[in-house]
């Protein structure tokens, strides 16, 4: 009776009784016993998904950091190459440049000759040209101008042949020269 005496005192509400305690911790077996056989797998299944995740992720930016890095290598060579191009293009252009220059000069050159010759043939052809005009000019102005100092007329060209031979020999005779006076 004690038994039913004590379950009829009242107990402390801070200490449960022996039932609630036994029934709590086979609760408690079965919620853990679950949890650890359906939760925890599941729960280490997502872990290891993330691990993976967040290992892979790692991986593969450490892989696309080396593959820009190699991109980067051979962008950087490629610019190289291409300043390098381009300082030999510049090169040869300018001395391209110096040659076409040169060659413009000596055609110049070539040309500044060909052009003084030309001229200074033409030159020659029309002073030829004048001397020739002016012999026939004097010729005849000469011609005119014996006649008027002789006083004949010289049209014919025996009689020309003939007052410039008398000339001449008045000219000699004059010098003193070894010539004879022809008859006048």
């Amino acid at each position: 009776m004690q038994y039913l005496a004590s379950l009829q005192q009242p107990s402390n509400p801070l200490v449960p009784s022996v039932t609630e305690l036994v029934v709590g911790a086979i609760a408690f077996f079965i919620v853990f016993g679950a949890l650890w056989k359906i939760l925890l797998p599941r729960i280490m299944t997502t872990l290891e998904a993330r691990t993976d995740a967040i290992e892979g992720g790692l991986k593969r930016a450490e892989e696309a950091q080396a593959e820009a890095n190699r991109v980067l290598g051979r962008y950087q060579a490629q610019l190289a190459e291409a300043k390098h191009e381009a300082a030999q293009l510049r090169e040869e252009a300018r001395e391209q440049g110096v040659q076409i220059l040169a060659e413009l000069r000596a055609q110049g050159a070539a040309e500044k000759q060909r052009l003084v010759e030309s001229a200074t043939a033409q030159i020659e052809a029309e002073r030829q040209q004048a001397v020739t005009a002016l012999r026939a000019e004097i010729g005849t102005l000469a011609v005119e101008l014996a006649g008027r100092v002789v006083g004949e007329s010289l049209a014919d060209e025996a009689r020309q042949r003939r007052t410039v031979d008398r000339f001449l020999a008045e000219l000699e005779a004059q010098a003193g020269g070894p010539g004879v006076r022809a008859g006048r």
